[in-house]
């Protein structure tokens, strides 16, 4: 009787033996991301709170990081084999939702970028589309690896290239940035997926060589609407701001991005000698609050710029974030996402098949490549666009999508092989759960 006992007892754990526990170090991640986001978003939500419900922001940015919560516990406990059918479905569907938002979205700043979804939530398709462009390219570039282990097959590089191409395509129109955190998730996808060195320096020039162009035509057609001194010419009836202030549409290139590339190209002026205008309110209220903030802060919710800062609960809370807790707690932000990039470097080089190692790297590329850029932006480093702070930042897209990345890495973490793993029988598993053509070794020695 003992022994049967013993027997029933031991059957489950033969069972989900293959199945190792969720990575802790992702989780305490995301736990201390939320903590801070729930701090900042009460500090920065000045300017949105009403008289009748000062708590409703922040209320509403809990209910989405609950949301997510449930969205990561939901996709961790998924095995990432499964995952390999739905990644061609969610990239038709992220560009078919780009372009539907494209025509018909609600119109925000002069452009169309997001649509709301029952009232509560307004969905952007650009998280989407840097979401697919990594999954997919994880996907592709893991049926292309060349047998003798030397890099990615002809077939499987122009494939990469025309993916990224349509999904930057796509993406183009929902912002210049958005575009550039695309390309530099694939390219840096490339790289782990082992495409040929050669390859990628034609990449490289090719796409300094576009952007350079495209700089350049915007320039002409700048030069063409506006004077030396940002002054509208007598022939243009309407002003970017004066569009945008209508509701309408503007050419992104020529009025936004541009200018906005103009005064961070001639930004050397001392900035507390700039006179502050509505041309660089955001940036110069930035600065301000982290000038504010200096090395240890104000302590959250005695945030002065808070106020007047525009978007400080989303693109620009980062600048709170550092008035709030310091140089030294934005540096500790950002290394939460370095570190994320880390154990996602970790469980990569364990992986024994090529798809997940490309998976796991694909969706930690993605929320850090997103974070630095925000940084970037916030801290003047990069031209000024609208970026979200993964799970930081307000907003319903980047926290479901920024969820739905964290719970792939998990279900990696928990699903794939692990190179010390000698188990032939789960080997076998996890080879016969993939595709034929997916089943290649993992390239990577990271």
């Amino acid at each position: 009787m003992k022994s049967e006992e013993t027997e029933v007892v031991k059957q489950p754990n033969e069972k989900n033996k293959s199945i190792a526990p969720a990575d802790k170090y992702i989780w305490a991640i995301y736990i201390m991301l939320c903590i801070i986001s729930i701090i900042e978003q009460y500090s920065a939500s000045a300017r949105v709170v009403s008289s009748t419900n000062i708590f409703g922001p922040l209320i509403r940015h809990c209910g989405h990081l609950l949301l997510g919560f449930g969205v990561i516990y939901v996709v961790q406990k998924i095995p990432y084999t499964k995952f390999i059918k739905w990644i061609p479905v969610l990239a038709i569907g992220s560009v078919l939702f780009a372009i539907y938002v494209m025509l018909w979205g609600d119109v925000i700043n002069g452009a169309r970028r997001s649509v709301k979804v029952l009232g509560l939530m307004s969905l952007q398709p650009a998280e989407f589309i840097k979401f697919s462009a990594a999954a997919l390219l994880a996907l592709i570039l893991s049926k292309s690896q060349l047998k003798d282990g030397k890099g990615v097959s002809n077939r499987g590089f122009y494939a990469a290239i025309i993916v990224t191409g349509i999904l930057a395509a796509v993406l183009i129109k929902q912002g210049t940035t958005n575009t550039l955190i695309l390309c530099a998730i694939s390219y840096s996808m490339m790289i782990f997926g082992g495409v040929q060195a050669k390859r990628l320096l034609i990449m490289l020039f090719a796409a300094v060589a576009l952007i350079g162009g495209v700089i350049t035509y915007g320039l002409i057609k700048y030069n063409k609407k506006y004077d030396e001194n940002g002054k509208l010419r007598t022939e243009v009836v309407m002003s970017a701001s004066e569009q945008i202030a209508k509701g309408e549409t503007v050419d992104r290139l020529t009025d936004v991005f541009i200018p906005r590339l103009i005064r961070w190209w001639n930004g050397d002026e001392r900035k507390w000698e700039q006179e502050i205008n509505r041309y660089n309110h955001q940036e110069q209220y930035s600065y301000i609050a982290q000038a504010n903030g200096g090395l240890f802060g104000v302590f959250p919710g005695n945030s002065r710029e808070a106020a007047r800062l525009p978007l400080a609960f989303s693109d620009y809370i980062f600048a709170i974030v550092i008035e709030d807790i310091g140089l030294l707690g934005g540096m500790f932000l950002l290394v939460l996402y370095l570190f994320l990039m880390a154990r996602a470097s970790g469980i990569a080089s364990q992986c024994k098949r090529a798809f997940p190692m490309l998976l796991v790297m694909g969706m930690a590329l993605y929320i850090t490549f997103q974070a630095l850029f925000h940084m970037g932006i916030v801290s003047g480093l990069f031209p000024v666009s609208g970026q979200p702070l993964p799970l930081i930042s307000a907003g319903g897209s980047s926290i479901l999508v920024t969820s739905i990345a964290l719970g792939v890495m998990l279900s990696v973490s928990r699903f794939a092989i692990r190179k010390k793993n000698n188990d032939r029988k789960e080997e076998k598993e996890e080879i016969s759960a993939l595709p034929e053509d997916a089943r290649a070794d993992n390239p990577s020695l990271l």
